[in-house]
């Protein structure tokens, strides 16, 4: 049977890349890593680690073993988590996979009032792209996670957040600043900044892209996001974001495509996993907040 201490070790000298590294992650000594990764080789009858150029390298064997343990140190985790939170809400953790646009420009005024509202409970982002956090909900290697509400599969239960245009972003000096709309051809024909493969952002590029038959010009690929607006304001490049990303930027301009595309987006969990207290409690939260969204002007929701 396996060890999960070993577990752990193997986990952590896989993703650092080395044992010095997960060693001091873990607050081991070196030579303790060095002997768990040893007999977890002999227990198991296969090498799971090779080194090149200074680096430990999973072979195939350990890729395989990686996979498992991702799954079963998600879930290990996500118990901890359910029982810290069962009996109260004055501890426990709320772990949340969130898309970058969403958690720089949408969710820390959420966050930060449902940490006022429960002090005792600790708040983990996890910032990946909406395919990734999809991936691990369904693999249950996360709790909750923000997905596009057309992706959602019967196995996860999803609460509708948000509905958000997607827009063109364009500099000062641009032609299409003054335009009220831009094809999309005009708009793939010019040099793009983007974010990598896996985030909703770029998903919708390379859809519209494939629609319209187009390859699209990619000049810069990054996930940041002041990056990517630096591109754009200093006249090398346009992008498209959420609208809601560049209210407060005066020298970037948002352009509706001449068909307007709305991204719809839900806060999703497993469908037949069992929620934690903490968990049940963000989901009501966001729901209210959600709820008092949509009231009419005058009409206050009591949160």
């Amino acid at each position: 049977m396996l060890d999960t201490k070993w577990l752990r070790q193997f986990y952590a000298v896989a993703q650092a890349g080395g044992i010095t590294r997960a060693a001091e992650q873990l607050h081991l000594a070196q030579p303790a890593v060095t002997m768990t990764i040893k007999k977890l080789e002999q227990q198991l009858g296969v090498m799971l680690f090779e080194r090149h150029q200074g680096r430990m390298r999973l072979t195939t064997e350990g890729e395989r073993l990686y996979q498992h343990a991702e799954r079963i140190l998600g879930a290990l985790r996500l118990a901890e988590q359910d029982m810290a939170a069962l009996h109260d809400l004055n501890a426990g953790e709320v772990c949340i996979g969130i898309p970058s646009m969403l958690g720089s420009f949408y969710f820390p005024p959420l966050l930060m009032a449902f940490k006022h509202r429960y002090p005792g409970l600790s708040i983990r982002v996890e910032e990946a792209g909406t395919q990734d956090v999809l991936e691990r909900l369904c693999r249950g290697q996360l709790g909750l996670g923000i997905v596009l509400t057309s992706s959602l599969p019967p196995a996860l239960t999803g609460l509708p957040l948000l509905r958000e245009e997607m827009v063109a972003v364009v500099h000062a000096d641009h032609p299409a600043r003054h335009r009220p709309h831009i094809e999309i051809r005009d708009f793939l024909a010019q040099e793009l900044a983007v974010f990598r493969h896996g985030f909703f952002h770029r998903e919708y590029i390379d859809e519209v892209a494939r629609q319209a038959g187009v390859t699209p010009r990619i000049g810069f690929e990054s996930n940041l996001i002041p990056l990517l607006k630096a591109v754009v304001r200093h006249g090398f490049a346009i992008t498209t974001f959420l609208r809601m990303v560049i209210a407060d930027d005066p020298d970037l301009f948002p352009v509706s495509f001449a068909e307007p595309f709305f991204l719809d987006l839900c806060l999703a969990w497993p469908r037949d996993r069992r929620l934690s207290r903490a968990e049940q409690a963000f989901i009501h939260f966001l729901d209210a907040q959600h709820d008092k969204a949509l009231q009419p002007p005058g009409k206050d929701v009591i949160t």
